[in-house]
């Protein structure tokens, strides 16, 4: 008599798990051992963690091309990159809205709206793709890598989606880095109020830790004032997204390179964004589980980033690092002057 076959679903499911433990695992811990000496070399040696795993993973790109850590890039570089993203949204609330007013909260609008309209324009008097206007530009006028992340996962495939990706990430991070140290010497010379450095901070560095690190380098007023004020750009990232898809997908059908696959009305980590900010807004989320959801967020993006640096090739790099370094400088410096500018003619000082 032979023995009865337990096929129960938990059953089955162990194997299937054993499976993709060993399909994905090698990747993920390969772009996870990166991320932590990324981390390590930014701690002891004061540069930013984004760009030492940038370049890191640039360095293992030979593992990105074939062997057993294919498939856990791929992973990394788009499923962990975006739920990094997506728990960025335990960071946002009303409350944020309410404290810094409607006249700045206008002028955050009005300079996220010109800077893409500025790159757009820019990229069509140069003769340049317009995907990659639009991605260095959101990712200059709203909150650096994370939103180039989430602008590329609407925008259609191109041949050098990847590459383009890489080189807005790498630019704006580069970017960040320089304002961080030169933006104080300016706000001094310009001579702002604490009040007015945190509001110019806020409104014009790319990344979240370089405007806290050049705010609270002036005064505790400038780095409370500079972290709202860039946590108010991070909100507007879930609208800039919906509007560039909702763009993209009303035009002509008979671009094949559109046509064939249109990008989704709301990536699902947008929405998971979205909701997590709301549940923020309600009060919901215990501090101790924001404070680890942010401590995972940020260590998914630099794995994600890691992963999306071992996919692309120094060769391809270079291709286009020229054009989109210059897009970025020339974007982050009218972003700079719009917001000062701004500054003055409302008094916000």
């Amino acid at each position: 008599m032979e023995p009865a076959i337990d096929d129960r679903p938990e059953k089955r499911s162990v194997p299937a798990l054993s499976r993709a433990i060993e399909h994905y695992g090698p990747g993920l811990l390969v772009t996870a051992a990166v991320a932590m000496a990324a981390q390590f070399l930014a701690e002891h040696y004061g540069a930013p963690a984004m760009l030492m795993a940038l370049l890191l993973g640039i360095a293992f790109h030979f593992l990105s091309e074939e062997g057993r850590c294919v498939a856990g890039i791929e992973l990394s570089a788009k499923k962990v990159l975006r739920v990094g993203v997506a728990l960025l949204g335990m960071r946002i609330s009303v409350d944020l809205l309410i404290q810094l007013g409607a006249e700045t909260i206008l002028l955050l609008v009005a300079g996220l709206a010109a800077t893409i309209l500025f790159g757009l324009l820019l990229s069509r008097l140069l003769r340049l793709d317009w995907r990659l206007s639009l991605l260095t530009a959101g990712a200059v006028a709203i909150c650096g890598a994370s939103a180039a992340m989430a602008i590329a996962a609407v925008l259609p495939r191109g041949r050098h989606s990847e590459r383009n990706l890489l080189v807005t990430v790498l630019g704006v991070t580069v970017m960040s880095t320089i304002a961080m140290i030169a933006y104080p010497i300016l706000a001094h010379r310009l001579g702002l109020s604490d009040r007015a450095t945190g509001i110019f901070f806020g409104g014009t560095i790319h990344d979240v830790a370089q405007v806290v690190g050049a705010g609270f380098s002036v005064s505790q007023t400038a780095g409370e004032t500079a972290t709202l004020v860039k946590l108010i750009r991070v909100t507007m990232l879930a609208p800039v997204v919906l509007c560039f898809s909702l763009v993209l997908r009303n035009m002509p059908a008979d671009d094949p390179e559109i046509g064939a696959k249109r990008p989704p009305l709301l990536p699902g980590f947008v929405i998971a964004f979205l909701i997590l900010a709301a549940i923020n807004s309600a009060g919901w989320i215990p501090a101790a589980l924001s404070t680890a959801g942010l401590e995972v967020s940020r260590w998914a993006l630099l794995a994600g980033i890691v992963a999306v640096g071992m996919k692309t090739s120094l060769k391809n790099l270079f291709e286009a690092g020229r054009t989109a370094i210059g897009l970025i400088v020339a974007e982050t410096i009218f972003i700079a002057i719009f917001i000062l500018t701004g500054l003055s003619y409302l008094d916000l000082g």
